[in-house]
Parts: structure tokens; C-alpha cells; sequence
């Protein structure tokens, strides 16, 4: 499932098509995607001008003329491309091998920049929905979310703060939604990595006693604040179904450090551990035995 680098990653190639244009006409190809789809889906977007393109955690937010905003989240094997009349996307290569077929483009937005704005989704776990903005904080899929973890809120303070009574694993918590928003498996086993920490370690360890972070908390922030932002830079990993609206590969798949690299040596400068994989909470875990403590 796309991270919040690639979900970043498509804001910012939709952003130029869509952000300031009018929706001349939305295309829902089909009845539902993961869910249905309002009965007035297509109506409420139709003549609506896009005044703002945001994303919160791996969420897609569209704000409209109307006072509307139009939730997208891409699922499992969602991705966007944008077609304009005069070039051809290019469709790229995968790590893995990933559908094409035009039978999967179920959204289509006819964009008054002239672009269409073409949501394919082989797997249909993705999904869209027309909120108001005014009711957006009550809205139960993010209601929930923690902090954004490129947000000024989110510190080392707030995350010890967050994991201060917690009895599971540091990278459980990473993982849990309501601690930090956007974040997933590939982008926790590197931040852990280069923090130097266990991803079995108790979270409750980034806190002291007094509830104030610790050193680890410190560190941990740093490593989530670098790795995020080379990853944007990157234009997210590619393994999968992940690619930019352009139609090119992300590129940060280059510089993972521990994941999916099970069995080749550490790359911490003066350890000689090996990488190891093992299933945590139903997810592989990547990490150095020797140097993340």
C-alpha cells in the first residue's frame, strides 16, 4: 500500500492539472470501488472548481468551489496518470510487474486545463468521497489520525508523550495510525534502522518516567523527519503498483538501507551484522540483530 512519500508524491504531479481548474466532467466507470459510490458522486463534483489539492496521512483532499472536498484514497494498486492532448505517458517499468489494463480506469476527471485526471485501480481497494469541509473533523476515516509526522506538531515530545503507556512494540506503534499519521512498514524498518533501535523494543521506552522523551525519542524523529523527505525527494519506492502521475518510477526503492534485504550485510559504518527478516504483527520486519538495540 502506498506510504505517505508516494501519496505526496502524486499530490504534488496532480497539483499543476487539477489545483485551480474546474472539473468539466467526472466519470465514475462503475458502481463502487471498495465502497460504493454516493448516489450523487459525479453530480457533486461536475462544474466544481478544484481551489486546493492537500493530503492528510496516505489521504487525497480535493477542496471544491462548493465547500466540498473530495476524499481519495489509492488502496492497495491504486494509482493516477494524467493524459493531455499533446504527449503520451509513459507507462514506465516496475520492480514487479503491474497492470495496465485500461479496463481498471475507473475515475476519470475531464479537467478544464485540459488534462484528464485517470484513476486506475486493478484491485479495487481504493475509494473516493464527496464531504463537506464542515464536517471533515467528524469524518470517521480521519477523525482518528495522529499527528502529521512532517508537521510542526510532532516532535519528540508528542511521540514520547504518545507512547508513554504503551505496552506493545516500537514499531506497533509507529505503525498505529492514531500515534503518527501516514506512515507504513517500508518507511518504519528505515526510520528504526537508522535510529539504531529494535523495532521489539517497548515504545513505552521513548519516555521516561516522567512522561518526558528520552534520547531514542529524540533520535527517532530525526531518522522519521530524513528518511521521509529523501523519500519525497525520490518520488516515493516503486515495488509494486507505486508510480507518479507522470508515469515514472519512484526511486528511493535505491536507497533502502535495511529493507528487503534480508541476508546482505549491515550498512551501519563498523557493524558486521546481517540483515534479518522476521513477521511482526503480520508484517516483515527488516532490521540489524547487532546494531539496532
Amino acid at each position: 500500500m502506498p506510504e505517505l512519500p508516494e501519496v505526496e508524491t502524486v499530490r504534488r504531479g496532480l497539483q499543476p492539472v487539477m489545483e485551480g481548474a474546474r472539473i468539466v466532467a467526472a466519470e465514475a466507470r462503475r458502481k463502487d470501488l471498495r465502497f460504493p459510490f454516493q448516489k450523487d458522486f459525479v453530480a457533486r463534483l461536475n462544474g466544481q472548481t478544484v481551489t486546493g489539492l492537500g493530503r492528510r496521512a496516505k489521504y487525497l483532499l480535493a477542496d471544491l468551489g462548493s465547500g466540498d472536498v473530495l476524499l481519495m484514497h489509492l488502496g492497495m494498486s491504486g494509482s493516477f496518470r494524467v493524459l493531455k492532448p499533446d504527449e503520451a505517458t509513459a507507462p514506465g517499468a516496475f520492480h514487479h510487474p503491474r497492470g495496465k489494463d485500461e479496463n481498471h480506469d475507473h475515475v476519470v476527471f475531464h479537467m478544464s486545463s485540459g488534462a484528464d485526471v485517470v484513476f486506475n485501480d486493478p484491485r479495487r481497494f481504493g475509494y473516493m468521497k464527496v464531504i463537506p469541509r464542515n464536517a471533515l473533523d467528524e469524518e470517521p476515516l480521519l477523525k482518528d489520525l495522529g499527528p502529521e509526522p512532517l508537521g510542526n506538531e510532532f516532535d519528540a515530545t508528542m511521540l514520547a508523550r504518545s507512547c508513554a503507556n504503551k505496552k506493545t512494540s516500537l514499531k506497533a506503534a509507529l505503525l498505529d495510525q492514531r500515534v503518527v499519521a501516514g506512515l507504513g512498514n517500508i518507511y518504519v524498518c528505515e526510520a528504526l534502522f537508522r535510529a539504531h533501535l529494535s523495532p521489539r523494543r517497548l515504545a513505552a521506552t521513548l519516555a521516561t518516567k516522567k512522561g518526558e522523551p528520552t534520547d531514542r525519542a529524540e533520535k527517532l524523529v530525526e531518522a522519521i523527519h530524513a528518511v521521509l523527505n529523501e523519500a519525497i525527494k525520490a518520488g516515493g519506492s516503486s515495488l509494486r503498483d507505486h508510480r507518479q502521475t507522470s508515469g515514472e518510477l519512484g526511486y528511493f526503492q535505491h536507497s533502502f538501507q535495511v529493507y528487503d534485504r534480508e541476508g546482505q550485510p549491515c550498512r551501519t559504518k563498523g557493524c558486521d551484522g546481517v540483515v534479518k527478516r522476521f513477521t511482526q504483527n503480520g508484517r516483515s520486519t527488516f532490521w540489524c540483530p547487532k546494531c539496532q538495540k
